[in-house]
């Protein structure tokens, strides 16, 4: 008995010290020693209760750490992705949000713009504003790809992208976006937070925030980033801002470990883990009770849980090895350049059938040629880029459409602006940054398929007709999710903040089947 003795004073008094430091981070420094002294095996610790929530009823507080017969039940904590019920009908259940980072030229892609080929190498009169500042004229570069008539709705297509020509009958087509700033970083805050300034929610937040997640064993928001590495702002893109970090993007890789340091720490079993998060819990929410507003600490609680369930459930995930040779040949699984962008695509359709509310894809990352950013080579850089992604997002809207998923999947394709019909340079085929005027566009999810809504003028430099801003698209996607862009709101610095802004903006009624 003596012999036990010191070993249980020793573990008294780190329990107690943890206690005393109110857990968090400092108690994980101590797990590998309480292992050793038997701490997770020991019969004088009870189970853990599950934790409670903040504004539910408590138990009297206890009076010692082993007073197990003491603890009364409390109830389980709150998820703050659970599945919520949209407050309007709602037409979709998940978003799928291609991003083709660096600004795809439109008049080379989807806007057919047949005015611009002969004026190929003039310089005229047009007004434009890109990273090169304001100009009244420039030298015109007409359109390198020739466009082509798909579907029974015979939109014109460019030789780009062949095979998303054939699902145009499934695509409504917005000819007039604009946005607020031509410089990519301000831009890609735009089009992800509906703010120029860094410290907002992103879209995927505010879905999550609207409507929880129906997998909780998953994030209900997740990214993956192009090869070539991440886009300019970074994490701010996937940033839950104001809000509680619960909401905030997670990145997951298509190949490799899905989701990095997702595995338990060397040498500590499952069990000891679950044991050890569940002392956390209690420790937590007694600092927690008398701090109801902190939902910082509400959401690391919950991302511990969140990520104790991924250990098992994102390999399974992510695990391609399950689809059929035929799914993998759709999206151009089969090792050439379609591959990496595929597989994304793939994983995307995966991660909705488990009920992810927003995933969204990038197409390019870094600088220069890496995305779609095409200041110097026009046809190298596009050529490039589609040529990845054509075949990739045409499988995906194919297969979601087969398994009756694209009723219920909104599926929007665009970058953060478009180009200029005009020359950068004195010399080349590059263009610059265009916000006045550029295309997206949507599918499935509630939105009518064969439809182009919007215009451009004659040489695509600026929108003309029913001019679409950013918030309109966002208000859209809200809408079609069954929340109120309007009434959907945070409260944050004394304000009810919305993504849409105080402005408010009503969806795009046009497409809206």
């Amino acid at each position: 008995m003596k012999q036990n003795q010191p070993n249980f004073c020793n573990q008294l008094n780190r329990r107690e010290f943890i206690k005393d430091i109110g857990g968090g981070f400092a108690a994980l420094g101590l797990t590998g020693m309480l292992a050793q002294d038997g701490f997770f095996a020991s019969k004088a610790i009870a189970k853990a209760p599950n934790f409670v929530n903040p504004l539910a009823p408590k138990a009297p507080p206890l009076d010692g750490f082993f007073a197990s017969k003491a603890i009364a039940k409390v109830p389980d904590f709150v998820n703050p992705l659970a599945p919520k019920a949209p407050p309007l009908p709602a037409k979709a259940k998940s978003v799928i949000f291609l991003f083709m980072y660096g600004g795809p030229s439109h008049m080379d892609t989807f806007d057919y713009k047949p005015e611009l080929y002969p004026l190929d190498g003039k310089t005229i009169q047009v007004k434009t504003f890109g990273r090169g500042g304001h100009r009244n004229e420039s030298r015109v570069v007409g359109p390198k790809w020739k466009f082509k008539q798909y579907g029974q709705c015979g939109k014109h297509v460019s030789d780009l992208f062949p095979n998303i020509g054939e699902c145009v009958d499934d695509i409504a087509f917005l000819h007039s976006m604009t946005a607020d700033s031509p410089i990519h970083g301000s831009a890609m805050l735009m089009m992800n937070s509906g703010n120029l300034l860094s410290g907002h929610p992103s879209i995927g937040s505010w879905v999550n925030y609207g409507l929880g997640s129906v997998n909780e064993n998953l994030p209900g928001f997740m990214v993956m980033l192009d090869k070539m590495g991440g886009p300019i702002s970074g994490a701010k893109n996937w940033s839950s801002g104001y809000m509680p970090a619960s909401y905030q993007g997670t990145v997951l890789r298509s190949q490799g470990t899905p989701i990095l340091d997702l595995k338990n720490a060397k040498g500590i079993a499952g069990a000891e883990q679950r044991t050890l998060l569940d002392h956390l819990r209690m420790m937590n929410e007694g600092h927690l009770s008398s701090r109801y507003d902190n939902t910082n600490l509400s959401a690391r609680v919950a991302s511990y849980e969140l990520a104790y369930k991924m250990q098992s459930s994102a390999p399974e995930a992510v695990d391609l090895d399950k689809e059929s040779t035929r799914i993998k040949e759709l999206y151009g699984i089969d090792g050439s350049r379609t591959e990496d962008f595929g597989r994304k695509c793939l994983l995307a359709r995966r991660m909705v059938e488990r009920g992810v509310r927003f995933i969204q894809v990038y197409s390019g990352g870094h600088h220069n040629d890496a995305n779609w950013d095409a200041h110097g080579d026009l046809v190298k850089n596009h050529e490039l880029h589609a040529g990845n992604t054509d075949k990739p997002i045409a499988g995906l809207l194919k297969d979601l459409k087969q398994r009756g998923l694209l009723d219920e999947t909104l599926v929007v394709w665009g970058g953060e602006f478009g180009r200029q019909p005009t020359a950068e340079y004195k010399e080349g085929t590059g263009r610059d940054h265009n916000a006045y005027g550029f295309t997206m566009w949507m599918a499935g999810g509630g939105i009518k398929g064969g439809v182009s809504v919007g215009a451009t003028d004659e040489l695509g430099s600026m929108a003309v007709d029913d001019k679409f801003h950013v918030r309109r698209l966002h208000a859209t996607i809200l809408n079609q999710l069954g929340l109120d862009p309007n009434n959907l709101s945070f409260f944050h610095g004394g304000l009810d903040k919305s993504l849409v802004g105080v402005e408010g903006a009503e969806p795009i009624k046009q497409i809206i089947s």
